[in-house]
């Protein structure tokens, strides 16, 4: 039996960090990415011709704008049922019923599992047997999977379920469980949602797996982002197989540039590394966000931010991908003069000290800003003390490397 399962469509949701794009064509394009990559996910079902369709919940990304959210989800859907397959999903925290304002009828052949217990469809031709509870809220904090159904012997079993089992990095820690719990059911497969990152968390008797969310959404959702192939017999150890189904691939390009000596050889690592994620992401739209890190002679020149951006959006351009954002962390690798040694040991401690005060920070800002007449802290969330921290980090290296360079701050 031939399963496809993916999660976390976020159909529509809105992309982040495109508004430092310059390149307005490929932000439209970025825009439409979860509609296409839905797109595509019909299109590998149907070339694979698989049995049925596993949806593990967070298909929307909260209320629609108006219906036409809701009328793509259910024309793709179609197209499936159209070809001869079965789909099955669950709700997660995203479209829980208390999120979705408007609802739209799904095809017979799409089956949502119920929201206030655990529920079974069976497919007795294919000899299957779904097992999952959606989401009835957004904050689900109880362990769902402890009263799922034990396994129906003879049929293929498959547990659909939103969570973050035992927490996530940058995960709600929704519908927690153990992978015990999960492996304790005794089904073939487990179709796990909610996390972004594709993982598989058991295998053998009981597989258990996170697909991985099917677009990547900003700068910190990186690499290849698709659906798994999912084959399974009853009794049997299932087999996944990962299909890379993104429109649009964000990249974060760190690199040490310790070893370039001068500016343009640092330029060349860049353009070298830039060519090679352009080639790993086979023909999608490249979107990176470029941090440069170390010790190097060009410390002085690379903190020159406005000539450093533009020099790689150029590169960027030449291998037909677009730079988010670009971030300069690296240090002068020579001794300072001993005159300035207390100069920049005072700049240091002056970001350490407002480092530790989040609102001084703030109000320098917004001093500055009433300084130069501009709004200098455009495209900023000045309430995020996280942002606020690394601005300013940001800020005394790049002086702290002029000092040590001899540049003019």
């Amino acid at each position: 039996m031939r399963l496809l399962h993916a999660a976390d469509l976020h159909i529509d949701s809105p992309l982040r960090g495109l508004s430092r794009l310059e390149d307005d064509d490929l932000a439209e394009q970025l825009r439409a990415a979860t509609r296409q990559a839905t797109r595509n996910l019909v299109e590998l079902a149907t070339t694979q011709r698989v049995d049925a369709v596993l949806l593990a919940g967070d298909i929307y990304d909260g209320d629609w704008r108006d219906y036409a959210t809701g009328a793509f989800f259910i024309q793709q859907m179609s197209q499936l049922v159209d070809a001869g397959m079965r789909v099955f999903l669950v709700s997660g925290n995203h479209d829980a019923a208390s999120s979705i304002t408007r609802t739209l009828r799904l095809p017979t052949g799409v089956t949502a599992l119920p929201r206030d217990a655990p529920g079974t469809s069976f497919v007795d031709d294919l000899g299957l047997a779904v097992h999952g509870q959606g989401f009835a809220r957004r904050d689900v904090t109880e362990n769902l999977a402890a009263a799922y159904p034990r396994r129906v012997p003879g049929l293929v079993n498959v547990g659909l379920l939103h969570t973050a089992v035992t927490g996530r990095p940058g995960h709600d820690t929704y519908a927690p469980c153990s992978v015990a719990d999960l492996t304790a059911l005794g089904y073939e497969y487990m179709a796990l949602g909610h996390v972004h990152t594709r993982e598989t968390l058991a295998s053998g008797a009981t597989t258990v797996a996170f697909p991985g969310n099917l677009q990547g959404r900003h700068p910190r959702e990186t690499g290849p982002k698709g659906a798994l192939l999912v084959e399974v017999e009853p009794g049997q150890p299932a087999r996944l197989e990962f299909h890379a189904l993104d429109a649009a691939r964000w990249a974060h390009l760190a690199l040490d540039v310790s070893v370039p000596q001068s500016l343009e050889e640092v330029l060349d690592a860049i353009d070298t590394a830039l060519a090679d994620e352009v080639d790993q992401s086979e023909g999608r739209p490249v979107v990176t966000r470029i941090t440069l890190t170390g010790r190097t002679p060009a410390a002085a020149e690379l903190v020159d931010t406005d000539r450093i951006e533009t020099e790689i959006r150029l590169l960027a351009e030449r291998r037909r991908a677009a730079v988010e954002r670009v971030r300069v962390q690296v240090t002068e690798p020579m001794a300072a003069d001993p005159a300035d040694e207390g100069l920049r040991a005072g700049v240091l401690a002056t970001a350490q000290e407002w480092g530790a005060d989040p609102g001084r920070l703030r109000t320098e800002l917004a001093a500055l800003r009433r300084e130069l007449g501009a709004d200098v802290t455009e495209q900023l969330d000045l309430g995020d003390p996280g942002t606020l921290r690394e601005l300013l980090d940001e800020a005394a290296r790049m002086l702290d490397a002029r000092l040590a360079g001899g540049g003019a701050a």
